[in-house]
Order: structure tokens, then C-alpha cells, then sequence
């Protein structure tokens, strides 16, 4: 955390000492700071997971947005086919999030995901029941998000 909160005085200093305020101006002296620090990370002994965390937060958000686009087509596809190939199905998901920020926000992104939606997780909070549009193999969805979504969003997170 403290990194990162350096990494946004030094974006402030930038704007600062350009005279320019702007979200761009703030956003390249973001991008300066960031590479600046990761210059000098190593001669000040700190210990900081910020650069790890970073990359595992761009890998996520490039995997959701992948997911979403690829979500949205083929739900979008089939609405405008003569013919659906939907088969939905409810499937129980379980879960290696334990804490209720990491629960809520896996079920969160599954359901920002079209064509899924998070409905319940089981009073033991082991599982989490989702309803999907196309629900071909139960074991392949539960891998594919197991494998996806929940790892990515659990190392971020941890």
C-alpha cells in the first residue's frame, strides 16, 4: 500500500510541476511514477508485492474483459439465430474463496458475465449456485471457472 500511495504523489507532483492537471497529464505522470519506483525497488530494501500485484491485476482485467467479449457475442448470436442452442442449467460451483469479500466478488463477476448469474451460495459457504444459458457439461463449466475466474480472482485477492 505504501507503493502505491507513493506512486500517487509522485502523479500529483508530476501534474504539478507540468502545470497540468488533466486526467491524461495525471495518468502519464501515473505511469512515470510506476516506472520510476520499479527502477528503484530494488536499492530500498522494501519489501512490496505492488509490481506483482499490478501485473496480476492487468491479467485479470484483460481475462474479464476476454470473458465478457466472448460472453456477449455468443449470447448475442444466439438471441438473433432462428433456432437457440441454449441449455440451461443451475450448476454448484465450489469454492475455494473462503472470506465473504472473495465469495461476493467472484459472485459478482460471474454474474456481470451475460449468459451466467450468481444465485445462492450454501449455508456451509462451500458452494456457489449459478445459473448459466449454455450448460453443456456441468464439469467443464465448473473448470472453467475454477480455473478462470476464481484462481485469477484469488490470487489477486491473496
Amino acid at each position: 500500500m505504501q507503493m502505491f500511495i507513493t506512486n500517487i504523489l509522485l502523479s500529483l507532483l508530476w501534474a504539478l510541476l507540468t502545470g497540468n492537471v488533466s486526467e491524461g497529464n495525471l495518468m502519464l505522470g501515473f505511469l512515470l511514477g510506476y516506472g520510476s519506483l520499479w527502477l528503484l525497488y530494488p536499492a530500498t530494501g522494501i519489501e512490496s508485492s505492488y509490481f506483482k500485484k499490478t501485473l496480476q491485476s492487468l491479467g485479470f482485467i484483460l481475462y474479464f474483459t476476454k470473458e465478457l467479449i466472448v460472453s456477449s457475442w455468443r449470447v448475442a448470436t444466439d438471441v438473433i439465430k432462428p433456432l437457440p442452442r441454449m441449455r440451461p442449467g443451475v450448476v454448484g460451483i465450489p469454492l475455494d474463496a473462503e472470506t465473504d469479500l472473495e465469495i461476493t466478488l467472484l459472485a459478482n463477476v460471474i454474474s456481470l458475465t451475460p449468459g451466467t448469474l450468481s444465485l445462492e451460495v450454501s449455508k456451509d459457504r462451500k458452494t456457489l449456485y449459478i445459473h448459466a444459458m449454455y450448460v453443456i457439461n456441468p464439469d467443464d463449466l465448473r473448470a472453467e471457472i475454477k480455473g478462470g475466474l476464481e484462481r485469477r480472482l484469488l490470487e489477486l485477492l491473496r
